[in-house]
């Protein structure tokens, strides 16, 4: 999960503690973050510590480098671009949703 709020983080994990998901779940804190985790660059090439993910989810506002940046950046790479990503916001700006939705 990309996400940097730590409040948010914290929600994600207490529900999928309850819905007892035995998924794996861990966190990067911006787009550039999850690109290294994918590009296994920075610290991220043990595979076992940082295995590839089943799915993404994505905040779409971050620092750094933001949701969107990272997204095309993600479809943009033929190694990356099957990986499923869940797009997360609370804006409810009718462009954020569409512009998203181009880049999915």
């Amino acid at each position: 999960m990309a996400e940097d709020d730590p409040d948010d983080q914290k929600i994600t994990r207490k529900a999928f503690d309850r819905a007892r998901l035995s998924n794996q779940l861990l966190f990067v804190d911006d787009g550039q973050e999850l690109l290294d985790y994918l590009r296994r660059e920075n610290g991220s090439a043990d595979t076992e510590k940082f295995p590839m993910p089943d799915l993404i989810l994505l905040d779409l506002n971050m620092p750094r480098k933001d949701g969107r940046a990272a997204l095309q950046e993600i479809r943009d790479n033929e190694g990356l671009r099957h990986l499923p990503i869940v797009a997360m916001t609370t804006s409810q700006a009718e462009t954020d949703i569409l512009e998203t939705y181009k880049l999915g």
